[in-house]
């Protein structure tokens, strides 16, 4: 009976592809698991004792939706130290609300502005979730196809604006590509969304993640450097290692933000009390030791398929996007069926696009695992 009473909107949904193989390896004996975007350090003492302090002071309870001054007020200082003093707490004309990680905020941002048959677009390659949120919404997401190098500039996206287009959604540095925009390019984004009358919403999860190759200026690239006009979305969990605390941000126009803050009375009521607590210590974290490691274990990816097989340099985040040799005559799945066959667990790349040509592989493991699993892929890719 359960099954004629599903709806179709949640039938649409496909179970993630990445969790499908995260349960697999925990079924494993000894996995070589490089397909979960998990970093492999702990949270810092400072944001610990935050989290737990709360909790025994008993701020257990809900909070103003919008989130905790004390945590707005950090925010609101990252943003004018990275965009400028339009940031500043005077600027009434731009807000910021807490959500429940970046998911939160990306859906918030597209249930606000998205009705049923409008369109946004997304990179293809996309983080998983920016389809299926359009099957939820009955909204169309249109892919902008960005291969072989993963840029989605302004040339590309052009042509895929109609009368329905709501919005752009870009994600830099990207997940699966690690892909890093210039300042150049999302300024050419910015000026295409303003001319066409189109939101920019900028998914930076991984902004804090972006290598010293990528930065400008000592920071990552971002619209917000731009534009006042455009939603920024960010998070904890991937920069301070506490992807289960599903903590994050979105900023931008105020009159965005308090249609996104009422929706999120409806649905989430507020982030987690005690976590929001947690990590407002997470901005004076010092994150240089981490980037150098992470920047160290991408150069053995680099390293272990040079001359094997094409893999396009990230600028940011913890994956690389590995395109499978064609003399293997293989599809990414059955690629990938075969490192798995070897305890090696990655993702096939049509979780993450239209093609099946690429498999993402997640370098957020030890030196150990990795050059383990390098190893074994290099060699099923050399046979």
């Amino acid at each position: 009976m359960i099954e004629r009473l599903l709806s179709a909107r949640s039938r649409s949904i496909d179970s993630s592809g990445i969790r499908k193989v995260f349960d697999l390896g925990t079924k494993m004996v000894d996995p070589i698991n490089l397909s979960i975007g998990q970093p492999d350090f702990p949270v810092s003492e400072a944001m610990k004792e935050a989290a737990i302090a709360a909790i025994r002071e008993n701020k257990n309870g809900y909070t103003v939706t919008q989130g905790i001054p004390q945590l707005l007020a950090a925010v609101r200082q990252r943003l004018a130290h990275d965009f400028g003093d339009g940031w500043s707490t005077t600027n009434q004309d731009l807000s910021a609300v807490i959500t429940s990680g970046t998911s939160g905020g990306i859906l918030l941002a597209l249930m606000s502005i998205l009705d049923p048959g409008d369109e946004f677009i997304s990179p293809d390659p996309y983080f998983v979730m920016y389809p299926q949120v359009g099957k939820l919404l009955s909204a169309h997401c249109v892919l902008c196809d960005t291969y072989p190098d993963f840029r989605m500039t302004a040339a590309r996206v052009e042509p895929l604006l109609t009368e329905r287009t709501k919005a752009v959604l870009l994600n830099s540095p990207s997940n699966p590509c690690g892909t890093v925009l210039t300042s150049k390019e999302i300024a050419d984004l910015v000026q295409l969304c303003e001319r066409r009358g189109v939101l920019l919403i900028s998914d930076e999860i991984y902004d804090e993640f972006c290598f010293s190759d990528a930065r400008e200026n000592g920071l990552c690239p971002s619209p917000g450097r731009v534009s006042n006009n455009c939603l920024v979305i960010r998070g904890f969990g991937k920069t301070h290692g506490c992807t289960g605390w599903r903590l994050g941000y979105a900023a931008g126009p105020t009159p965005l933000i308090q249609e996104m803050a009422k929706l999120q009375q409806s649905t989430f009521v507020c982030a987690p009390s005690p976590l929001q607590w947690g990590v407002v210590p997470s901005f004076q974290e010092d994150l240089t030791s981490v980037l150098e490691e992470y920047e160290g274990r991408r150069q053995m990816v680099l390293d272990a398929f040079s001359g094997v097989a094409n893999v396009t340099r990230p600028g940011g985040a913890f994956y690389a996007f590995v395109e499978v040799p064609q003399k293997l005559n293989l599809t990414a799945a059955h690629f990938v069926e075969q490192a798995i066959a070897k305890r090696v667990l990655i993702i096939p790349g049509s979780v993450f696009s239209h093609r099946d040509t690429h498999f993402r592989l997640s370098f957020a493991a030890s030196r150990a695992k990795l050059s383990e699993g390098l190893g074994i892929l290099r060699e099923l890719m050399s046979k």
